[in-house]
């Protein structure tokens, strides 16, 4: 038995020193930085971003509940160019060699695609200023005022989002060495996609990629022809497996169902419990007791002969309340982050190494070697500080073009303070892995909504949010990335570059997505599948700013207190509480997406956070190594669905049946 232990301890020490041979092979052959951008790196990266910001999309504009992707991203990018490199080889064709570096482009490229998608304020600022969503705020509201809309085209959301999505690619650039070399910030999703793309580009890693691929491949596939089979039974309103009445046709009349959507499963599977608790909790506070409770006070708390859709009615309390969850969550993570922040600064300027370090069984070769590769093809200070001084003027120009309500001088401040902005970002992004820019874009849309007053104050505060936001979140992004350049030992001339031509690229296919959905279906109805809940959020919240409270309907400022403390309260015990009990406190955040969107998602995430559990029950080796690669599959085969069926409903070709359920005779 010991010998038998011996022998595989001998083994196993063999098999890194091998893999420790390889990686020092590899960095001495690294390609130069204009070698690591590749023709069919762009085209995969243009595949992976279409496929991905369709996806985001519809998250977006469903739940506005989107998970991280980028280790997917890495994933599928591996995928994709390993079956590229093997059909060409199969048909004799000489191909390039697949790098670790070739793949962090790719993922870079990519996710700097979707990203716009992501944060580009198609579910949430930009949707907000729509016609609709002006409507259903409330037309005799005081400061939603007749001018405050704008009709959504593709030509001037393509040009706003080239006008302001480059200035924060060069925010930060000076102080890339500062923050990944100097303070040793671990950026997890930086650290972890890096790992993932290390792994696969190991001996060791060949077999793993093989079992992951395989997976992914599989689920992909099964999930596709799935959501093709669910098409059919969907001809019309409440039709087909969506509206299943799982528990019951009460239940189903409050969201309480299983809508069988594999995007929200996958999504499910790759998000912590906590969040799916915390879904699944604010699913039951909300439909299943507060919604109903409201709703028997028509006549006292709502007025008796009033719209659904406005402010003073239901619809109203579910708006402001789950405003008051996330200004509450979000303030207080803002200043928690902002102090957690100063601190580490602080003591970092003391040269007190209070920051981990990215691995404590990091070689001092091998960090060397990694900081020798990140400094060596430097990117000059006046390159950056050019380009932002460039990007900021067009922009100080052409914003108050496309939007006279929002002034130049408001631009040329938020310019002035969007490094700043940057830097607390990326710093806190860099310690706790939360990227805050939409705190910082919700600080800007009150102060603006404010300032502008209540002829202009909802389209400045919307657009402002928009600036800062997009400053702010590209650049905390950006440093993501650069953190996973370093560890796989890629340029950060070819990683800004690649993501400059992912942000070009998002900045069409990210607004051509939009329209995808907003043509074919019916985006901003509350009663429809595409509700898109962020838009009537963000609105609401410039009203807010405009109108103060007197924006809310009967007895809601009362609770919206409530729930705000609650959402503070519950921040603060998760902090203080032992990690044992504060693990089971639930997220505010998590907690008011259900609010006004449902239960149902609440429930198909619950039921992929079921399929981790036990799978990791019943092999956790297996479960650890192909969930990702599984939640993938689910979420990119389903998600791929929706451009054909885009087409057909567009095409006005409809579902043929009708899959529909009434209560029976006996009911």
């Amino acid at each position: 038995m010991v010998s038998s232990d011996h022998r595989e301890m001998e083994e196993m020490e063999n098999e890194d020193l091998e893999e420790t041979r390889g990686q020092a092979e590899e960095m001495d052959r690294i390609p130069p930085w204009n070698k690591q951008i590749t023709i069919r790196g762009i085209v995969a990266s243009l595949v992976i971003g279409i496929i991905y910001s369709i996806i985001v999309m519809k998250l977006n504009l469903t739940t506005g509940l989107v998970p991280n992707l980028n280790v997917s991203a890495a994933l599928l990018a591996f995928v994709f160019v390993r079956t590229w490199t093997r059909i060409l080889q199969k048909a004799n064709f000489v191909t390039t060699p697949f790098t670790r570096q070739e793949n962090t482009i790719i993922q870079t490229c990519a996710v700097a695609c979707y990203s716009i998608a992501l944060g580009g304020g198609f579910g949430s600022y930009l949707l907000g200023l729509d016609r609709k969503i002006f409507a259903q705020a409330g037309v005799d509201t005081e400061g939603n005022s007749i001018g405050s809309y704008k009709e959504l085209r593709l030509d001037w959301m393509i040009g706003f989002l080239f006008v302001v999505s480059f200035v924060g690619l060069f925010a930060l650039v000076p102080l890339r060495k500062v923050m990944i070399i100097d303070y040793k910030l671990p950026y997890p999703s930086g650290t972890a996609t890096a790992v993932l793309i290390n792994g696969f580009h190991t001996t060791k890693g060949d077999t793993v990629a093989e079992k992951q691929v395989r997976g992914f491949m599989k689920f992909f596939s099964l999930s596709f022809i799935w959501s093709f089979f669910q098409w059919f039974y969907s001809g019309g309103q409440n039709c087909g497996f969506v509206n299943f009445p799982t528990f019951g046709l009460k239940s189903w009349k409050q969201t309480f169902y299983f809508d069988f959507s594999m995007t929200y499963v996958g999504a499910g599977m790759i998000c912590s419990h906590l969040v799916n608790f915390s879904l699944l909790l604010g699913a039951v506070l909300s439909w299943g007791v507060m919604w109903p409770l409201i709703s028997e006070k028509k006549g006292e708390w709502i007025p008796i002969n009033i719209k659904e859709s406005s402010m003073k009615s239901l619809n109203g309390y579910k708006v402001f309340i789950s405003i008051a969850l996330i200004l509450g969550d979000g303030l207080y993570n803002f200043l928690k982050t902002l102090l957690f922040t100063v601190r580490s600064m602080h003591a970092a300027f003391k040269k007190k190494n209070v920051v981990i370090p990215v691995s404590d069984k990091d070689e001092p070769l091998d960090a060397l070697k990694r900081n020798e590769v990140f400094t060596r093809e430097s990117i000059p200070i006046w390159v950056a500080c050019v380009g932002y001084m460039l990007f900021s003027i067009i922009s100080v120009i052409m914003v108050p073009i496309m939007f006279p309500q929002l002034k130049w001088y408001y631009v040329v401040v938020a310019y002035i303070l969007a490094p700043a902005l940057s830097f607390c970002n990326a710093y806190g992004a860099g310690l706790t892995d939360m990227n805050m820019a939409y705190n910082y874009g919700k600080v800007a849309l009150f102060v603006l909504a404010a300032l502008a007053g209540q002829d202009n104050g909802v389209v400045a505060g919307l657009i402002g949010c928009g600036l800062i936001k997009s400053i702010v979140s590209i650049s905390s992004d950006l440093m993501h990335d650069l953190k996973t350049g370093h560890l796989t030992l890629t340029s950060p001339r070819s990683m800004i570059l690649s993501q400059g031509i992912g942000t070009a690229i998002g900045c069409v296919v990210a607004p051509l997505s939009f329209f995808l959905f907003y043509t074919a279906f019916d985006v901003g109805n509350p009663d429809g599948e595409y509700k898109a809940p962020y838009a009537l959020v963000y609105r609401n919240m410039a009203i807010l700013g405009v109108e103060g409270f007197s924006a809310l309907p009967q007895h809601c400022l009362q609770l919206c207190y409530g729930f705000f403390a609650f959402a503070v309260l519950t921040n603060l015990l998760r902090d203080v509480l032992p990690e044992k009990f504060g693990k089971w406190i639930p997220l505010p955040m998590a907690m008011a997406v259900p609010f006004l969107v449902g239960a149902y998602f609440a429930i198909d995430m619950c039921v992929g956070s079921l399929v981790v559990c036990v799978w990791r029950k019943v092999n956790s080796r297996k479960a650890g190594l192909m969930v990702p690669a599984v939640a993938s599959g689910l979420i990119c085969g389903d998600g791929l669905w929706i451009l054909p069926s885009s087409i057909l409903a567009l095409a006005k070709v409809h579902p043929p049946i009708c899959m529909n359920f009434l209560p029976g005779k006996s009911s």
